[in-house]
């Protein structure tokens, strides 16, 4: 699944909610908001500062 972080401990996760799609944005582990568009989560975070996190495999 993906998931974004940005400088200063900031997150951006999709999530499913109670049927919704959701992105849910933490800082340093607390729950700050949930968005239904990108244009929510620039509210709080700076996207331009997000960068994916992508898992390798594993041998």
């Amino acid at each position: 699944m993906p998931r974004w972080i940005g400088v200063d401990g900031w997150e951006v996760e999709p999530i499913v909610l109670n049927g919704r799609q959701l992105l849910r944005v933490r800082h340093l582990g607390y729950h700050i908001a949930y968005c239904r568009s990108v244009g929510k989560v620039a509210r709080h975070v700076d996207l331009a500062d997000l960068v994916e996190v992508v898992q390798l495999p594993t041998q």
